[in-house]
């Protein structure tokens, strides 16, 4: 268990979240010992004093949820949370983009944010699959490594649907070894967990940590 716990980002991204909702997962996150809490950029610096003492990251969404912001907005908006304290920025791509087959774009789009995080931090690229075809997942991760990204990521959990085994493994298959490969939407059991992890996934975007950690099956979603 304590292998899966140090793979989860604890997440908290709902609209409605408020300061005591962050504090509250921030000490969540020390009692089960995972990777990240992962937040909206507002909290970032909130987050961080929270755990300032501690091996936990924090990590931020950026151009969450719909990735259709001006990539030049997404950078900012990264350059901004890492100087609050994030050390993991999660970007959505801008997935229409991607359908009109506006390769290049979507990859400076990337690039704009591997620049503006400039080392300081790991970058997830979210794809969001439930979108996508596989071909256009294929592409999708491909533009993601040529821009220098860290990790790909399935979902956002605020779409049609969540992370799936196969598309973990089309992920794995493209990227190769070098680099990550987060699940994220829907997971909220150990067993679920497990098949992410056994598909190919080396993180995963939990908001049922506790649940996952206690072994039982949560009716929430991420």
């Amino acid at each position: 268990m304590k292998e899966i716990m140090k793979m989860i980002d604890h997440t908290a991204l709902k609209p409605e979240v408020t300061t005591s909702d962050i504090i509250r997962l921030c000490d969540e996150a020390k009692t089960y010992h995972v990777a990240s809490v992962c937040v909206n950029t507002a909290y970032a610096s909130l987050a961080a004093e929270q755990l300032k003492d501690t091996d936990i990251k924090v990590c931020v969404v950026v151009g969450f949820p719909l990735g259709a912001n001006i990539s030049d907005v997404k950078a900012f908006e990264a350059t901004k949370a890492i100087e609050a304290g994030a050390t993991e920025v999660d970007m959505v791509i801008n997935v229409g983009a991607l359908k009109e087959k506006k390769y290049d774009y979507v990859k400076q789009d990337i690039k704009g944010v591997v620049d503006a995080v400039n080392g300081k931090a790991i970058l997830k690229v979210i794809l969001e699959t439930c979108l996508l075809t596989n071909e256009e997942i294929v592409k999708a991760c491909e533009l993601s490594v040529e821009a220098g990204a860290d990790f790909v990521k399935t979902s956002t959990g605020f779409s049609t649907g969540g992370a799936k085994e196969e598309h973990i493994r089309l992920m794995r298959e493209t990227v190769g070894t070098n680099v990550g490969v987060k699940a994220s939407g829907g997971i909220r059991s150990k067993e679920t967990a497990e098949k992410m992890i056994e598909a190919g996934a080396n993180r995963l975007g939990v908001s049922s940590t506790k649940t996952i950690y206690e072994g039982g099956i949560s009716a929430s979603d991420y």
